[in-house]
């Protein structure tokens, strides 16, 4: 898994821009206005990613 822009890619909406980082530690989406922390975003879009890999490929 390509871990480039986890924590910039929207975990509501799917947009990713770097506007949507407007500090370290905050997560605020252009597109749809889903407001989070930038660690959480980008924790949620790494689990998804591996079970959406993971039903993929059984392991």
């Amino acid at each position: 898994m390509d871990p480039r822009n986890t924590s910039r890619r929207c975990p509501e909406c799917g947009h990713t821009a770097k506007e949507n980082r407007p500090t370290q530690d905050t997560f605020h989406c252009t597109a749809c206005d889903h407001q989070a922390h930038a660690d959480t975003v980008g924790a949620l879009n790494v689990l998804r990613a591996g079970l959406a890999r993971r039903n993929a490929q059984p392991a």
